[in-house]
C-alpha cells in the first residue's frame, strides 16, 4: 500500500506543465549558463562554466531528453566543447542524462562513494518508475553510463585555458547518501547539487542505501556546515534548485528550513499518534498533501511545494515507526 501511495504521488509531483528555462551569468573570469528543466524533470539545474577553451557541465538532467535540451541551451551562447561532466550526487536527476554529455565528448567524473551508490540508486529508481509510477516501460527507462574518472576525497580539474576546478567530496551524506560540491576560484562559485535549495522546498526522501530511502538531515547540516567554514563567505551558490544565493546565506536559511522540517513532520506525527499509521494507507495522500500545506505556511514564499508531497515520504517513514512504538507504550 505504501509503494502504490508514493507511486500516485510521483504522478502528481511530474504532471505539473511547465517550460525549461535558460540564463546567463557572467563573472569576472568567465561565465555560467543555467538550465533549468520543467516538473517533468523534477526543476532540475545544469550548470555549465564556460572557460576560455572549454566547458565543464555539472549534472546531467533526469532523461537523456531533458540533457539534449540543456545542451541546445548552452549552444545558444557558446560552441566550445564540453570537457567534463561532473556528478555531484548519485540521484537520477543527475546522472540519467549523462550518457548525451558522453556522446558530446565529455568525460564523466564522480566521487569512489558517488559511482558505487549508482548502480543501487539506479536499480531502486528504475523500478520505481516503471513498475509502480508506470512513467516509463522498462527499456525506456534511462541505463547509467560508466564513469570515466573516480576520485577519493578530492582532485582539480586543470582545463586548457589554466582555469582549475577543486571537486571535493564533503565528509557526511547530504541530501544524498554521499555530496560533492566544486569550487572555481576565479570566479567564487560553488556547485553544490541539490544539497542547496534556496527559495525553494527541498528533497527529504534521503540517499537510497541498501535498497531504501535513509535520510539524514543532521548530517546534511554537517555538510553545510563544512561548506562555510571552506569558502569565503560571498561564494556564489549554484543549487540544484531554487535560486543562487551568497554561501553565507544559502548555508543560515538551508540550516533553518531542515530543521524546522524535521519540526513539522514530528509535530504531525506526535499529533496523530497511533493514527499516523495513515501514512501507509490509501488516504496518504491527503497527509503529504496536508504536511506539504504546513511546509507553505511556515515557508511561504518558497517554490515547489510538490516536492514535499513526493518527497518528504523518506523523512516520514524515518520517523514513524517511532511514534506508532511510543504511542502504543503510553496506551498500555
Amino acid at each position: 500500500m505504501k509503494k502504490t501511495v508514493i507511486a500516485s504521488l510521483a504522478m502528481m509531483a511530474i504532471s505539473t506543465t511547465g517550460c525549461a528555462i535558460s540564463t546567463l551569468n557572467t563573472t569576472k573570469n568567465g561565465r555560467i549558463i543555467e538550465f533549468k528543466s520543467d516538473a517533468n524533470g523534477f526543476d532540475t539545474r545544469t550548470f555549465f562554466y564556460e572557460g576560455e577553451k572549454e566547458v565543464v557541465a555539472f549534472d546531467a538532467q533526469f532523461t537523456p531528453e531533458l540533457a539534449k535540451q540543456s545542451i541546445a541551451e548552452l549552444r545558444k551562447y557558446t560552441d566550445k566543447p564540453i570537457s567534463w561532466l561532473v556528478i555531484t550526487h548519485p540521484n537520477p536527476d543527475k546522472f540519467n542524462g549523462a550518457s548525451v554529455f558522453k556522446d558530446q565528448g565529455a568525460q564523466i567524473i564522480a566521487s569512489k562513494s558517488t559511482a558505487e551508490a549508482i548502480p543501487g540508486v539506479h536499480a531502486y529508481k528504475e523500478y520505481f518508475f516503471v513498475e509502480m509510477a508506470k512513467m516509463f516501460k522498462k527499456d525506456e527507462y534511462p541505463q547509467p553510463v560508466s564513469i570515466d574518472q573516480i576520485f577519493n576525497g578530492k582532485t582539480h580539474l586543470v582545463l586548457r585555458g589554466g582555469e582549475q576546478i577543486e571537486l571535493r567530496e564533503l565528509s557526511h551524506p547530504g541530501v544524498s547518501s554521499t555530496q560533492t560540491v566544486a569550487y572555481v576560484r576565479s570566479t567564487g562559485a560553488l556547485f553544490v547539487g541539490d544539497l542547496v535549495h534556496e527559495k525553494a522546498h527541498a528533497w527529504l526522501e534521503g540517499g537510497i542505501v541498501d535498497g531504501k530511502p535513509t535520510p539524514t538531515i543532521d548530517a546534511w547540516i554537517s555538510d553545510l556546515q563544512e561548506i562555510a567554514s571552506l569558502y569565503p563567505a560571498e561564494t556564489k551558490v549554484y543549487g540544484g534548485r531554487g535560486v543562487t544565493v551568497d554561501l553565507k546565506t544559502a548555508v543560515k536559511n538551508q540550516i533553518s528550513y531542515l530543521r524546522m522540517a524535521v519540526q513539522i513532520v514530528e509535530n504531525q506525527l506526535k499529533s496523530m499518534g497511533s493514527n499516523s499509521r495513515e501514512f501507509n494507507s490509501s488516504n496518504s495522500g491527503s497527509l503529504y498533501k496536508e504536511l506539504a500545506n504546513k511546509f507553505q505556511e511556515h515557508f511561504p514564499e518558497y517554490a515547489l511545494p510538490y516536492m514535499i508531497e513526493y518527497g518528504v515520504y523518506g523523512l516520514v517513514q524515518s520517523k514513524l515507526q517511532r511514534v506508532i512504538l511510543k504511542s502504543e507504550s503510553n496506551r498500555r
